[in-house]
């Protein structure tokens, strides 16, 4: 791995962890478009190694911050947490059969349907 890949690679993890942790958005929003388009990764392999990145306990620091708040509805997120697995099962063998054009825009239209929802509010 080459020096700038490393760089890039830091980057792209520090101001998704930032955003992650202010803005409470999913590092899969900033890191896997990043991955494509900064690291000419494939969007397989960029959602991959997004969800890989899942598997450690990343957000713990920024939880605790959160539930010392009192901002952290543990009934809720044990129930999220418990469906999540399922889809997510679900998503990834849907995902890793798609073609590579189809699973980008299926990517690009989620986002800009949350981005809509968002700003447009309820």
């Amino acid at each position: 791995m080459e020096m700038n890949q490393i760089l890039f690679l830091g980057i792209i993890g520090l101001v998704a962890g930032f955003l992650s942790g202010t803005a409470g958005i999913g590092g899969g929003l900033i890191m896997v478009p990043a991955m494509v388009y900064l690291m000419g990764m494939s969007q397989h392999n960029a959602q991959g190694t997004s969800l890989a990145l899942l598997m450690m306990p990343v957000g713990i620091l920024a939880v605790i911050q959160y539930y010392n708040k009192g901002f952290v509805n543990v009934k809720f997120a044990l129930i999220l947490a418990l469906f999540f697995v399922a889809g997510a099962y679900m998503g990834s063998r849907l995902a890793v059969n798609m073609p590579e054009k189809i699973l980008r825009t299926a990517f690009g239209v989620c986002m800009l349907l949350v981005g809509f929802k968002m700003i447009l509010g309820k």
